[in-house]
């Protein structure tokens, strides 16, 4: 089975005379990966199908249980490189290393120009309160960063564990020096960062997705950073990948 993520869909490349669908009894997937209803109605044996990873958003839930199809995922597998991977986005947004960086392979000496911000003593609101956003709480605490979170399934006894703030959306919104998204891409989720949100948020705001695209409007962060009301953004993830035209 061969994925194609430039377009997003499996079992184009797969050569049925070698292998046909209806034999398959076990799919296992990666994030690139969509499962359409399409797909499982010609798998008519498919028993199981295994998402490498911690969201299940990218299957579709409703076919696979009509089919009576047992969908799984592996929720710690990527919880401690994900909350590194957001930290190091965080740090290098804030100390502005890349633009840094390619300003010297320019050829420049611009020290003044890249003095950058410190995460000491910062309010880092984190949407979404799984496994990546505790061992990311866990970090900031390490930098001296009041931390914020905001998820309505957070119980006080896990909050006052983390040595976390739990609050409202808006109070996240309001109060956060930098915020980062770690929620599955979900109905609610979808947009759940756009223009009316944004405008909420304080001036010099730094926002950081390393969750899933969608949940931030990108056209409206694009507009809040030529605004300047965003000081800056770090974004892993797109809502159409690759973006590599993307503003």
């Amino acid at each position: 089975m061969v994925e194609n993520p430039l377009t997003n869909v499996v079992f184009e490349n797969i050569d049925e005379t070698q292998v046909s669908l209806a034999t398959i009894d076990a799919l296992l997937i990666r994030s690139a990966t969509t499962v359409t209803e399409d797909h499982i109605k010609r798998m008519p044996q498919l028993k199981i199908i295994g998402r490498a990873g911690v969201g299940v958003d990218n299957i579709n839930l409703e076919a696979a249980t009509k089919q009576g199809i047992v969908v799984v995922n592996a929720p710690d597998g990527n919880t401690i490189s994900t909350a590194e991977h957001t930290f190091a986005m965080m740090i290098s947004l804030l100390r502005k290393i890349p633009q840094a960086n390619e300003s010297m392979k320019n050829g420049y000496w611009e020290r003044k120009s890249f003095q950058g911000a410190e995460l000491y003593g910062k309010t880092l609101g984190i949407i979404g309160f799984g496994r990546i956003g505790g061992e990311l709480a866990q970090r900031a605490k390490a930098f001296q960063m009041n931390v914020l979170v905001y998820d309505p399934y957070l119980t006080k006894e896990r909050a006052d564990k983390h040595r976390v703030t739990s609050v409202s959306f808006d109070t996240i919104l309001k109060d956060s020096d930098i915020i980062t998204v770690h929620t599955p891409l979900t109905k609610e989720t979808k947009g759940l960062i756009n223009k009316e949100t944004l405008a909420l948020t304080k001036r010099g705001v730094y926002i950081i997705n390393c969750a899933r695209g969608g949940i931030i409007d990108e056209s409206a962060l694009v507009e809040a950073i030529e605004s300047k009301h965003v000081a800056g953004a770090a974004i892993d993830v797109f809502e159409n990948e690759p973006a590599t035209n993307h503003p």
